[in-house]
């Protein structure tokens, strides 16, 4: 089967999703902040060789590329496609990452997580998670205790200026209104 890309725009001006006609992440999602996280995973090592290419999130069947602000996208697009269209045939979907520690890609699957932090997960998988999705995002919750939730957005919202200070309020609201009306909401990136 061919392979057919789709381009979308995301709110991040340096960030653009490139939908597949396949998947490129078959559980979970990742997002890699720079070439020496790839790990042998070709298709992400040959986005980074593009040389603006910054950060590559993986899910599902979509890979959100963040690019340095100086390059223009109409070129970056076109690199990124011709990039995907070389690799993805060999690249495997399925592929695991060991636990690399700090300072390597951030894997985000779910294991066993405390009762509280599976009913948080559950509700922004229903009302926040599709909306950062659709931009080319996502939200991982980090923490949660003494009614905090430390959140780290993903891929395009992990870069997005206005990621943090637009949606913060929103989600805190949610879960006061569905978890517990105490729950505050702090951002890993300071907002």
């Amino acid at each position: 089967m061919a392979v057919a890309i789709l381009t979308q725009f995301t709110p991040n001006p340096n960030a653009m999703k490139f939908i597949l006609n396949r998947d490129v992440k078959s559980t979970g999602k990742v997002t890699f902040r720079g070439a020496d996280e790839a790990n042998g995973i070709a298709l992400v090592e040959a986005l980074f060789a593009l040389v603006v290419v910054e950060q590559v999130h993986l899910f599902e069947n979509v890979v959100t590329v963040t690019k340095v602000d100086q390059a223009p996208w109409e070129d970056v697009a076109d690199w990124v496609k011709e990039v995907l269209t070389n690799h993805v045939e060999e690249h495997d979907p399925g592929f695991e990452l060991a636990d690399a520690g700090s300072g390597g890609p951030v894997s985000h699957v779910r294991d066993d997580q405390p009762p509280e932090v599976q009913r948080i997960e559950e509700v922004l998988d229903r009302t926040v998670r599709p909306y950062l999705q659709g931009d080319g995002g996502d939200l991982d919750v980090l923490a949660y205790e003494n009614n905090r939730v430390l959140v780290s957005y993903a891929g395009a919202c992990g870069t997005c200026p206005s990621a943090v200070a637009g949606t913060l309020q929103a989600i805190q609201s949610v879960l006061r209104d569905e978890v517990n009306p105490e729950i505050e909401v702090i951002s890993a990136e300071g907002g």
